[in-house]
């Protein structure tokens, strides 16, 4: 147990019977009444965000997590197939417990899986991807100006929309969070 004093951000914590990492906080002492500590709080298992406020000193249940690199290997129906970096070990684990952006995760990628004891609390994909252009409309030398946007396939499958100036086996940096272009990739 800790106390709202022991506050810091990416502190994962039990709230209402939910694992939730403090995306921020903020001590406030007012000048009538009792401080509290106003708090941005992310569920760990739907990634869905809330605010919350806590009185000064309030007990909460702090969880130890412990985060691994595995390599994402395959698919394999509603489940992927990751190995553990340092043992080899293979697990199964639910496409549910990855982010909307698992449609840019390619074989071989590295992923951070957050484990409560042996229990998969989440998965953590890399921020950015570099992803191959396999289809999309011919693209014109020198168009960069007009901010216009097409359609692309990527190697993955994931349709993202990029500048017109992107041809098809252009390597793009993709934003995961998002599902945004980034930038070109020199190869």
């Amino acid at each position: 147990m800790a106390d709202t004093s022991d506050f810091r951000n990416g502190l994962i914590i039990k709230f209402k019977n939910d694992l939730y990492s403090i995306v921020e906080f903020q001590h406030v002492k007012p000048g009538k009444g009792g401080a509290f500590v106003r708090s941005t709080l992310k569920n760990l298992r739907t990634g869905r965000v809330l605010e919350n406020t806590f009185r000064a000193g309030e007990k909460v249940e702090v969880v130890r997590v412990e985060r691994r690199k595995y390599q994402y290997l395959y698919s394999e129906g509603d489940m992927l197939v990751c190995m553990d970096n340092e043992t080899y070990e293979q697990i199964n684990i639910s496409k549910e417990l990855f982010s909307e952006g698992l449609k840019f995760l390619k074989e071989s990628e590295e992923v951070e899986i957050l484990f409560n004891g042996s229990e998969i609390i989440s998965v953590e994909i890399p921020i950015f991807i570099n992803l191959k252009v396999v289809e999309t409309e011919p693209g014109f030398r020198g168009d960069t100006a007009t901010g216009a946007m097409k359609p692309a396939k990527l190697e993955t499958g994931a349709q993202i929309n990029v500048p017109l100036f992107i041809n098809e086996g252009d390597v793009l940096k993709v934003d995961t969070r998002t599902g945004e272009y980034s930038e070109r990739v020199k190869s």
